[in-house]
């Protein structure tokens, strides 16, 4: 593991990413701000995968068939923003 300051990670970006990429553990230490390590973002870090997406609008979209079919009633918005304040992720 690496601590370094904000002066000396302005100064050698690239290597500093560069040895994070590669998974050594680098420290990035601020008087001001605290302290943050470096880490490469993964696939699995993002929140929504390409995969998990594409199912979603499938899914959205076959609900909008359904509602235009007359096989399903829609949701109000306000219901809609209800049950994502209510949700936990």
């Amino acid at each position: 593991m690496i601590v370094i300051s904000t002066r000396e990670f302005r100064a050698n970006q690239t290597k500093f990413l560069d040895m994070a990429r590669n998974g050594e553990d680098v420290i990035l230490k601020s008087r001001s701000s605290g302290s943050f390590k470096l880490a490469p973002v993964e696939n699995e870090d993002t929140v929504v995968s390409k995969r998990d997406l594409t199912e979603e609008l499938r899914l959205a979209l076959q609900q909008v068939k359904d509602h235009m079919d007359g096989k399903i009633q829609l949701k109000s918005a306000d219901t809609l923003i209800d049950e994502l304040r209510d949700s936990t992720f």
